[in-house]
């Protein structure tokens, strides 16, 4: 299945702290490696329902994280407007898959379904275990129990089939489990 070339906004990470007096703020990223991060700029930042464009000055990684210095933001109060925006940028930037790869933010809100027609939830988030990725699953109103499920992402073992034009995806997955 493939995407159409207006893929629309693409989440890319976020901005999560300040860091230091002079308008640097902390960034967590969603890409992989993570510093692709910065490969996708201006970034669009989501405030107030409405895309901000910020530049980004300078960039590098600091310990296990990234930092960021935004063009125009030189003070602390500033930089803490900024905290907690998602960054967002233009998908007609980011590279075309191959057939059966996805972008985490794809998944994210995916109905899961068993082989069997059981609703296990909704994709809330990804997480990177090192072996491989882990979705998390949330139960909604309709899934059969209250349960928060992990599952590993190993498409053809575990993920049976991915339909976003549906929004839904179906799992070899018993839900006693």
């Amino acid at each position: 299945m493939s995407g159409n070339s207006n893929k629309g906004n693409m989440v890319l990470g976020k901005i999560t702290a300040v860091y230091g007096i002079k308008g640097w703020v902390k960034i967590y990223s969603f890409t992989d490696p993570m510093e692709n991060v910065f490969n996708y700029t201006p970034w669009q930042l989501k405030i107030d329902g409405s895309l901000k464009t910020v530049e980004v000055e300078a960039s590098k990684r600091h310990g296990k994280g990234l930092i960021a210095k935004l063009a125009g933001v030189d003070d602390r109060d500033v930089a803490r407007s900024y905290c907690g925006h998602e960054i967002i940028a233009d998908s007609n930037l980011l590279p075309e898959l191959e057939e059966g790869e996805y972008y985490w933010s794809q998944l994210q809100n995916l109905l899961v379904y068993t082989e069997s027609d059981q609703l296990l939830g909704k994709v809330s988030h990804l997480m990177e275990t090192g072996s491989n990725d882990v979705l998390v699953v949330k139960a909604t109103k309709d899934s059969i129990d209250q349960q928060e499920r992990l599952l590993p992402y190993l498409p053809d073992q575990v993920i049976k089939e991915i339909d976003l034009e549906t929004g839904t995806m179906r799992v070899d997955w018993d839900p006693e489990f």
